[in-house]
Parts: structure tokens; sequence; C-alpha cells
């Protein structure tokens, strides 16, 4: 019977953990107007916001994870939520865009400490029959808070400023933190007296960086050189963890095993092509629909609204039937989604908007709790860490990735400028050229994510 409790305990934590990350994450998109206005900032500023935060969650989640393997996952956890906590409470009493950028970046790296552990951590503690039921419970928290985030988003922000948004989710953070501190009882030391691989990190991160970057710089000639830099970074890395003994990640897991480096792949395209849709949705209901951030955020959440249920039952459905058919069900749908949001205009009826996003919200419901499952259970035990920090990465990078295209488009249609009824027609062309690569983008992973059906 404890040892039940303990489950239950572990996963309650985790599921608040997971819960604040993206509550923030998709918050914050309609709190973007009212920052940009305060520090008298452009559409493409405003969007590094949230892609300086994405960039740092993805660049430390691998060597965090590895460090967890070292010292307990436990420790990493909690110390990650107090970071993300102290630093986002700070964002919240940020004097200029420079102090915000810094407190955002701290925040990425405290959530790369959470969530580089927290899926190993659930992993640890469920055996694989039950695995996709919590995954899916996991995950269903994770879309509530993103249905939960445009809603009381709004309210903050509409009511009280975007700071009383920082303030709450501080305080929530080392709430949780103090929880977590309690109810985790082991550390889970996967590796305990093997060395950390310094020289790998470092690699690793920079080129993770020069790709992330560098994609967001397109298509200026900076953008070239650091895409170009983040490459060769990423084959040296792959070399060196090869000859290296104790490697910050085991690269021969991609070789060895297909369907888990299939799984990743397909994380990677869909979270590329849809994490995009809610800061282009903010932007567009907001600038040109004239929306206020509390309407614009009842509009949004219908999409995490669908995710969250549907994850639910895909999880459970996950555990006695192939997951792999799930997730490319998922991503079909999603593409639906996305071409109908190609051909969106100032015009559009608010219900052919909320169709799309209840369509996107399904398909990505399908395929994320599967996909999870898949990736985790695809790997022996030692490897979890690293398994957990790898699908942290592929969605991290992939929303970045997101963020850069969008970015891309507003950049090349309307510069770094405020969004005035002037600008509103070459905003939407950066919002059909955001739409018609992430389309594209999923139908390369419903390829990639069909190979698996076989395996």
């Amino acid at each position: 019977m404890q040892k039940q409790i303990n489950k239950n305990s572990a996963l309650f934590v985790l599921c608040l953990a997971s819960f604040l990350v993206p509550f923030m994450g998709s918050a914050v998109n309609l709190s973007l107007p009212q920052i940009g206005k305060s520090f008298s900032m452009g559409a493409v500023s405003q969007s590094w916001i949230a892609t300086i935060y994405l960039i740092t969650t993805a660049i430390f989640q691998v060597p965090f994870a590895r460090l967890a393997d070292l010292l307990g996952r436990k420790k990493i956890f909690v110390s990650g939520l107090m970071l993300f906590s102290i630093s986002t409470f700070f964002c919240g009493l940020s004097s200029s865009e420079a102090m915000l950028m810094m407190m955002r970046a701290l925040s990425g790296m405290g959530s790369a400490m959470t969530f580089g552990t927290g899926m190993a951590i659930l992993v640890s503690v469920f055996p694989p029959q039950n695995r996709g039921k919590a995954i899916g419970i996991n995950t269903a928290a994770v879309y509530f808070a993103l249905a939960s985030g445009p809603f009381f988003g709004g309210i903050l922000t509409h009511n009280f400023g975007w700071q009383s948004l920082f303030y709450l989710i501080g305080f929530m953070g080392f709430t949780v933190a103090l929880f977590a501190a309690a109810a985790l009882k082991s550390e889970w030391t996967e590796a305990k007296g093997e060395k950390f691989d310094y020289t790998g990190s470092a690699i690793y991160a920079l080129g993770l960086f020069g790709l992330i970057f560098g994609f967001s710089e397109l298509p200026d000639a900076a953008g070239f050189v650091l895409t170009a830099t983040g490459i060769l970074c990423f084959t040296a890395f792959v070399f060196y963890e090869l000859k290296y003994k104790y490697p910050v990640f085991n690269v021969r897991i991609f070789s060895a095993n297909k369907v888990f480096a299939l799984s990743c792949l397909s994380a990677l395209l869909n979270y590329a092509c849809i994490s995009a849709v809610a800061f282009m949705m903010s932007l567009y209901l907001q600038y040109v629909r004239g929306f206020t951030p509390q309407k614009a955020g009842l509009v949004l959440i219908v999409q995490a609204c669908i995710q969250c249920l549907v994850s639910l039952c895909a999880g459970r459905l996950s555990d006695k039937m192939n997951p792999s058919v799930l997730a490319t069900s998922g991503m079909v749908v999603i593409i639906a989604g996305l071409s109908g949001l190609i051909f969106v205009s100032p015009e559009t009826s608010l219900s052919a908007i909320i169709l799309l996003l209840f369509l996107l919200g399904f398909g990505f419901g399908l395929f994320s709790s599967p996909n999870s499952n898949m990736i985790m259970s695809s790997v022996d035990k030692k490897y979890y860490g690293q398994a957990s920090a790898t699908m942290g990465t592929m969605r991290l990078t992939g929303q970045a990735f997101s963020m850069g295209i969008a970015t891309m488009a507003i950049s090349l249609t309307t510069g770094n400028k405020a969004i005035t009824p002037e600008l509103h027609s070459g905003f939407m062309k950066s919002f059909h050229i955001t739409f018609i690569i992430c389309t594209i983008l999923c139908i390369a992973g419903t390829y990639t994510s069909s190979f698996r059906i076989k395996k």
C-alpha cells in the first residue's frame, strides 16, 4: 500500500511541476502586446521573450539530465523548480527589456533542470503496463495548463498588468518546489561514480545555440553562418561522443534503436509545425481582430482543452494498442487544421477559427501521449534520463524552430515594428507563410511517424 501511495505522490508532484511551465508559456503569449508597449518593443523583439526561454531550456536539458544521473534526479528536479520560480518572479520586477530577457533565460535553465528529469522520474516509478496511463495523466496536466493559461493570463494581464502573471507563477513554483522536496523519497542515481562530460556538453550547447539562433536570424548572412556553425558543432559532437567513455549523451541510441530515433524525429517535426499557432493567433486576434487579451484567451483555450481531454484517452489507449497508429493519426488531423489556417483572413468567422483550433487540439492530443510512451518504453532503464532529456529537447527545439519560422516570416513582411493597422496586410502575409511552412513540416512528420507502424 505504501508503494502505491509513493507512486501517487510522485505523479501528483510531477503533474504540478509539468503544469507550471506550459501555463507560463501559454499565458505570456497574451501578455506580449502589453509587455511590448511597456518597453517599446516591436513584434520581432516580442517573439524573443518566448524564444530566449526556449533556447536556454533546449540547450541545458541534456547536460542537466546527465548531471541528474550522476548526482540524483530529485536534487536536480527540485533545484530546477527553485531557479525557475525565483527567476520568473524577477521577470515581473524587470525594469528594462535586457533584464527581462536575462530573467527569461534563467527561467529556461531552471525549466531544463525540471523537464530533463521529470519524465525520467515518472517512468522509473511506474511499470510498463501502467506507464501509458501515467504519461497520459501527466500530459493532460500540461494541456490543462495550456488551456487555463490563456484564460487566466488574459484576465491577469487585462485587470492587473503583465507583471502579476510572473509574480503568481513565481510564488506557485516555489510552493511546488517545497512540496516536491518532501514528496519525492528517492534520488534515482543511475550513474553514480561516473565522470561528467564537460567538453561534450560545451560542444552540444554551441551546436544547438547555433542551429536555433541562426535559424531565427535567417535570411540574414549572420543566420547562415550561425546555422552552418551549429551543424559543424553537432557533427563534431557525434564523433566526440562515440569515442568518450562517459558521454553526456549516448548517440548510439539513435543508430541502434530505430523506434526511438523515429519517435524523436516525429516529436521534433510535430512541435516545429504546431508551436507557432498560439503566438501567431494571439497577435492576429489582438492586433488584426481587435480582441482584448481576455477575449483572445477565451478563443485560444479551445485548442488546449481538446488537447487535455484527448491526451488522457490516448495515453490509456497506447497501453492497449499500437501507439504509433495513434500518433500518426494525430499528425494527419493536425495537417487538416494547419491547412485551414493558411486561408484565414481578417474577415474569417470566429466559428471557423474555433473549428480549426479544435482540429489542432484533437490531433496534437492524439499524437503526444502515445509518442512519449513509445520514446520512454523503447529504451533500457539506465537511459531513462537521456531519453527524457532527448524528448524534452526535441519538443523545445521544435518549439524554437517554430518560433523561428514565425519570426522570420514577420521580419520579411513587416520588419521589427509594432503591428499598426497600416501593417495588417503585411502581418497576414507572414501569418500565411508561417502556416504553409508548418503544414509542409507536418506532412514530413506524418511520413516519419508512419514508418514505426511496421516496427
